[in-house]
């Protein structure tokens, strides 16, 4: 064979491996993919999701379904091509999945922290719409503070000057908003019982100006049964409005479900109000295919929501509980609850 063709060869043989290296290199992007989405009335791998104990609970007849989106990491120039025409997958940059400065495993623990959260605060909403709402109480009473022998650990307060308390913050800002010296009527309750007293705020002594009643506060939520989320291997904060939901079914008599399937997102914080959340496309794209008849989207996450609608999926927008409890009640009776918007 001649010199020039043996160099052809090898220059062929050679363009063949860089392209096979170029196809098999890892790229700084991530694919987003619909991941499962699990109807949080019922069980997961043989567990119910959401457990009550200590309380009557109801069957619905239909479904509350989170849902999510799966996060493929290392991802090869072929999958990205691929991706790149799907209308289900999404290709991004992978410092917004796992920003710069954190491993996957440091996101993966976030993500973990972040899905306690949301179901922490999932039972908090649930449990105020259901009546047992969050109580402001003396943890403890300072020596020679403003409030010895005024107030007693335990007791719930109730009121300052007349306004209402409901957080602790609310309690601090109000004493703080006048000046040391200034006398409060705090209202509390103690061993059920309410009651009131005067107390005459005294400056703090590391800097002698801040308003003190003295005493250290914290907060409880009485409720006389338990609830537990069990439901492994899902991470972030977003399924929170689907499980402040799923308890609040549970627990009340009426089926807020009407024997529809309703999908969504969401967080949830301890107010009530429903956040953003990723992977919105990924989410609906999800929901149709487990037979959503309509879909709760976050206020702030509609703009995009439009621009990836799904056929036949209907979407609802939410800003908080009670926004979703209303489209769930407008839809189960027949009506159009408030759509998406671009504003």
């Amino acid at each position: 064979m001649r010199r020039r063709g043996v160099t052809v060869i090898l220059g062929a043989l050679l363009t063949a491996l860089l392209a096979v290296l170029v196809m098999a290199a890892p790229l700084p992007y991530v694919v987003l993919k619909p991941g499962p989405t699990v109807n949080t009335l019922g069980s997961s791998n043989g567990t119910e999701v959401i457990k009550v104990t200590n309380a009557k609970t109801t069957e619905s007849s239909g479904q509350l379904r989170l849902t999510t989106v799966n996060v493929q990491s290392q991802v090869e120039l072929v999958w990205a091509i691929s991706s790149w025409f799907s209308k289900k997958d999404a290709v991004v940059p992978r410092e917004l999945i796992y920003p710069p400065g954190q491993t996957e495993k440091q996101v993966e623990q976030q993500n973990a922290q972040e899905w306690t959260d949301s179901q922490e605060s999932a039972v908090t909403v649930a449990l105020t719409k259901l009546g047992y709402p969050i109580q402001t109480y003396v943890k403890s009473v300072s020596p020679d503070g403003a409030a010895t022998g005024l107030l007693q650990a335990d007791d719930v307060i109730t009121a300052v000057d007349g306004a209402k308390v409901t957080t602790p913050t609310g309690l601090t800002d109000a004493v703080r908003s006048k000046p040391a010296g200034t006398t409060f009527t705090v209202s509390y309750a103690r061993a059920g019982k309410p009651g009131s007293v005067k107390i005459t705020t005294k400056a703090d002594p590391k800097d002698g100006k801040t308003p003190r009643l003295g005493v250290e506060i914290d907060t409880k939520q009485p409720h006389p049964f338990d609830v537990e989320i069990d439901l492994d291997k899902i991470g972030g904060p977003s399924a929170g409005l689907m499980f402040t939901l799923g308890i609040m079914d549970k627990l009340e008599p009426e089926d807020l479900t009407g024997g529809k399937i309703i999908a969504g997102t969401g967080t949830i914080d301890d107010d009530g109000n429903v956040g953003p959340i990723g992977g919105i496309p990924q989410k609906l794209v999800g929901a149709k295919g487990a037979g959503a008849q309509i879909f709760l989207v976050p206020k702030d996450n509609c703009a995009e929501a439009l621009k990836n609608a799904v056929d036949g999926l209907p979407m609802a927008e939410v800003a908080t509980v009670d926004d979703a409890l209303t489209a769930l009640k407008t839809f189960t009776s027949g009506g159009t609850p408030k759509p998406c918007s671009a504003s």
